[in-house]
């Protein structure tokens, strides 16, 4: 039962996301929603994190949008299943390891560069407008909409009081909402809230399209859509969205690890599954799918013990949009856009740039802020890539002592783990699979004394480890901290 009414949380939750995301990356609401199917029976199933919740991710809306726009969305089936089999051969190789020695500095650069780039887009959609072809133009365009706006109550005035009205029930109700109601989500009684409005009093403005048979926003692939795998351009879109949706997935799914004492998961597994949900997003023309935070922190939250809950969320998506088409053409497009612009706005962190500086000093945040910059000034990949780039400067100083050996050793008092060398995230992979291989229950104490080094990236892992082990109850000593984990022993 507490899978069951944990899944109708999600389903809650993924609904007006699924949409929003969708249009966000400049494609029909529906194909978000055969994501969100996908994501929930399939990979559900199949997931090596068995509390977290796939779908469309808000991290991908902006590369999507770009490959639709230069490409068209043909070329996305081929992209998508050359990127889920990418994902199945990583996770049948064992890297899923690699994807968490990327920086966090990196990974929250990326995501807060996105979420800029996700409102200065929607932020059009709640004038019942388009989004521009760039970051920059999007941008550049938002005073004058707002200064193009009249007393008379036009198209574009009456979508943005609907977004408007969307924004405010929904902070108001995450705000104000009773400890008995807190599982209802406030994004869907916002496009409720909205939709009714719309519908109550007959307003002209621009409303979701969805097929009356969600079959017919299935789009198998074309002949000769075999000779587009040789395409460079679709190769390295397809590099560029599996290395982004794995990143994203396994770090999403380390997130829900902290949340729960159930099952932790298997990296590897977990990156095999998203690469089978993705060549079935690709052959559906469906949007790539990630594991997804916000759905798999409402699955915890609410209770969910097994990964029914995920695949029921999937079972009530169909069957909603199987049954209830003609509801969700009533949903105003404004409203979906006021629930991105939400999403958007708190993907920009800037509380874990005060925690980067703040623990690690200024490099990290220089990581952090140049990726941002970048992802909204040039394209994704550029910001990543130069992101990773940065954060080799970490090595500089230890460049001729990388490696690390992690030694066990078990006695009467529980387990010692000695670290020898410098702990940097290319050593990371090693560092985690012992770490993770460690027992629960038993005391465990953790020998820095010859570690001659650790950089942001493997701080932040055994700062997570530690954590996680002592909210388990298990004890955790740490010998021979100094500096940034000297906090972390206390």
């Amino acid at each position: 039962m507490r899978d069951i009414t944990a899944s109708v949380v999600v389903f809650l939750v993924a609904m007006p996301l699924c949409m929003g995301i969708a249009i966000a990356s400049g494609v029909p609401p529906e194909k978000g929603l055969i994501t969100g199917i996908i994501g929930g029976l399939v990979v559900g199933a199949l997931a090596g994190s068995p509390l977290q919740v796939s779908g469309p991710a808000a991290g991908l809306a902006v590369i999507v949008f770009e490959l639709v726009r230069d490409q068209g969305l043909s070329a996305l089936g081929p992209i998508l299943m050359l990127a889920g089999l990418i994902q199945v051969v990583a996770g049948i190789f064992r890297l899923g390891g690699w994807f968490r020695a990327i920086s966090p500095a990196v990974v929250h650069g990326m995501l807060a560069g996105i979420g800029v780039l996700i409102v200065i887009g929607q932020y059009h959609v709640l004038f019942d407008a388009k989004p521009l072809s760039s970051g920059i133009e999007n941008l550049m365009a938002m005073p004058g909409r707002l200064l193009g706006l009249s007393p008379d109550l036009r198209a574009a005035e009456l979508a943005l009081i609907l977004g408007l009205t969307t924004i405010a029930v929904m902070l108001g109700w995450e705000k104000l909402r009773p400890a008995s109601l807190k599982l209802v989500p406030g994004a869907l009684l916002g496009v409720v809230a909205a939709t009714a409005v719309a519908w109550l009093l007959g307003l002209d403005v621009t409303r979701v399209a969805v097929p009356e048979n969600i079959a017919a926003a299935v789009t198998l692939p074309q002949n000769g859509f075999l000779s587009q795998f040789l395409n460079p351009s679709v190769l390295t879109a397809a590099l560029a969205i599996a290395f982004i949706a794995s990143a994203e997935t396994l770090l999403s799914a380390a997130a829900v690890d902290r949340m729960h004492d159930g099952a932790r998961t298997d990296y590897n597994k977990e990156l095999r599954a998203q690469g089978v949900g993705n060549l079935l997003c690709g052959a559906a023309g469906a949007l790539p799918m990630t594991g997804v935070i916000v759905r798999s922190s409402a699955n915890v939250q609410a209770g969910a013990t097994s990964r029914l809950s995920t695949i029921l969320h999937g079972v009530w998506i169909l069957g909603f949009v199987a049954l209830l088409p003609w509801l969700l053409r009533e949903i105003p497009m404004a409203a979906l856009g006021a629930v991105l612009v939400v999403t958007g706005a708190r993907l920009v962190n800037f509380s874990h740039a005060k925690h980067l500086f703040k623990d690690y000093g200024v490099l990290p945040v220089l990581i952090w802020a140049v990726t941002l910059t970048l992802v909204v000034a040039e394209d994704l990949l550029t910001g990543v890539l130069v992101g990773i780039a940065l954060s080799l400067l970490e090595l500089l100083p230890h460049v001729r002592r990388l490696k690390l050996k992690v030694n066990e050793q078990d006695d009467d008092a529980g387990r010692t783990i000695s670290l020898v060398g410098a702990a940097t995230f290319v050593t990371l992979p090693k560092l985690s699979a012992k770490l993770d291989a460690v027992p629960g229950g038993a005391p465990v104490r953790l020998d820095l004394t010859r570690c001659s080094a650790v950089d942001h990236t493997c701080a932040e892992l055994l700062r997570d480890w530690c954590s996680r082990r002592r909210a388990s109850g298990s004890e955790v000593a740490l010998d021979g901290a100094s500096g940034r984990l000297a906090a972390l022993a206390a």
